[in-house]
């Protein structure tokens, strides 16, 4: 499929992103108006109560430092999310923030689990891993990118790096964002072709200027009039054109 009909910056790219880092503040503010702590509708591992914050969790902070710090990678990387794979942008975040929430929930410390990082760690996997996937250029860049921006991420998957962190839901995220890159499938890109050659079906041999070069890569001077003659009567046929002159006849005065 040729990228052209998929990569379309429409303003869903930007309009969803910023819909859901709103309702994360305007979920903070209200909480934080009416004075109530968000951790009655976070993740408490392996409890039955604690099962309301695998839906709930992503859209609840601690604090003010919680939430900036989530709300702009979520934006950018659900923005590159969508813009690059449209089809697909809803199950990832459909199933990365289930998915995530209920490995946090199994496995997790007896804790309450709050905050949108688990699944930003399920779009930076699966950017990552589907970019390199795909083998396409525009994709891999991608995910070279968000290695260089956000690799350094990796390092919180793993437990006693800060004890104040839900290491689990990052690697549940992590995890979740990683096989969702292996089993959604994404549709074979194809560049748009500006040049014959870029074809995979370029034939160098019927190519006047490919003929030029020989077994050896090596360019062979042009040939004489009379073959130059010989290859056009090959490549038009037999069929000969009339050649008009127009004479223009003035005075010697003039």
């Amino acid at each position: 499929m040729r990228d052209a009909h998929i990569f379309k910056f429409t303003p869903v790219v930007w309009l969803l992103p910023t819909l859901f880092v709103v309702t994360l503040w305007a979920v903070f503010l209200g909480l934080d108006w009416i004075n109530m702590s968000p951790r009655f509708l976070g993740i408490l591992p392996r409890t039955v109560e604690g099962l309301v914050g695998i839906v709930c969790s992503p859209f609840l902070h601690a604090d003010w430092q919680h939430l900036t710090n989530n709300s702009l990678p979520l934006f950018v990387l659900t923005m590159a999310l969508i813009y690059f794979y449209r089809d697909l942008s809803l199950k990832v975040l459909v199933f990365g923030i289930l998915f995530s929430g209920v490995f946090t929930w199994a496995i997790g410390r007896p804790n309450v689990h709050l905050g949108a990082s688990g699944l930003i760690y399920v779009l930076v996997s699966f950017i990552f891993f589907k970019g390199l996937r795909t083998g396409y250029y525009r994709l891999m860049a991608l995910s070279f990118a968000v290695v260089v921006v956000y690799g350094g991420m990796v390092w919180y998957v793993f437990p006693e790096v800060d004890p104040r962190i839900s290491w689990e839901g990052h690697l549940g995220g992590f995890l979740t964002g990683m096989v969702m890159a292996f089993v959604f499938k994404t549709p074979d890109y194809i560049s748009e072709y500006r040049y014959e050659w870029e074809h995979p079906d370029f034939d160098p041999k019927s190519d006047p200027f490919m003929r030029r070069f020989d077994e050896n890569g090596q360019f062979v001077n042009p040939p004489k009039l009379e073959e130059i003659i010989v290859d056009y009567e090959e490549e038009m046929g037999t069929k000969s054109i009339p050649l008009q002159i127009n004479y223009i006849y003035k005075n010697a005065e003039e």
